[in-house]
């Protein structure tokens, strides 16, 4: 009987050890991870940090050089394009451009005949030191709203290309725009106007040349 008791008790010591040793194993090891947070301390800048900023933010740069440029009066060729009709329709009228505000932004102001009607159209043109970017908006009397849009200058093909969104008083939704005024000389600028759809797909409507008068 002890020959029979004595195996089976070495079988059930080790069958147990070795289910313990596989608990073992299976238990898994807590790992404790550190999370370091980092806090941000604000640090307020002092008085004259604030007054260097104001008065670089207030200084007229040479973007503002480049804008002054166009003072003066300019004859413009209009051309208009419908999708409906590939014919495209002309107009004229006059640009006055002047600086406004110590020599901060550029006022233009645009008189002429359109099919007849008599047309008035008003823009003023900023670059904005902080954002580092032209800020333009428009007005006229064949509406009454007003297009805002912002870009940058791009030195390579002497051109700055303003973005910006309008709602179309045909369908009441907002639609994008794209304005592109290529410097071609110090006395001729062209303009471009495209309508975006939502495809992202382009319409050009409108082509102004302009030219310096002497």
């Amino acid at each position: 009987m002890k020959k029979i008791i004595l195996p089976l008790l070495a079988f059930s010591i080790g069958f147990t050890s070795c289910k313990k040793v596989e608990e073992e194993k299976e238990v898994p090891t807590e790992t404790t991870t550190e999370v370091k947070v980092e806090e941000t301390v604000e640090v307020t800048p002092d008085s004259a940090t604030v007054a260097k900023a104001w008065a670089d933010y207030a200084t007229p740069s040479k973007a503002h050089e480049m804008l002054a440029k166009d003072t003066g009066t300019w004859d413009a060729e209009m051309t208009f394009w419908m999708p409906e009709s590939p014919e495209p329709m002309k107009a004229t009228s006059v640009a006055t451009y002047k600086m406004i505000l110590d020599g901060k932004y550029q006022e233009g102001v645009f008189k002429g005949d359109m099919w007849g009607m008599a047309f008035e159209g008003r823009g003023i043109t900023a670059y904005d030191n902080a954002s580092k970017e032209f800020i333009a908006t428009w007005i006229d009397n064949m509406g009454t709203g007003m297009l805002v849009s912002r870009g940058q200058y791009d030195e390579a093909s002497k051109s700055i290309t303003f973005k910006g969104n309008m709602v179309d008083p045909v369908t009441g939704k907002e639609k994008k725009v794209k304005e592109i005024i290529t410097y071609i000389d110090d006395n001729t600028q062209k303009l471009e106007m495209f309508d975006i759809d939502a495809n992202g797909k382009e319409f050009k409507n409108m082509e102004i040349l302009s030219k310096r008068r002497k």
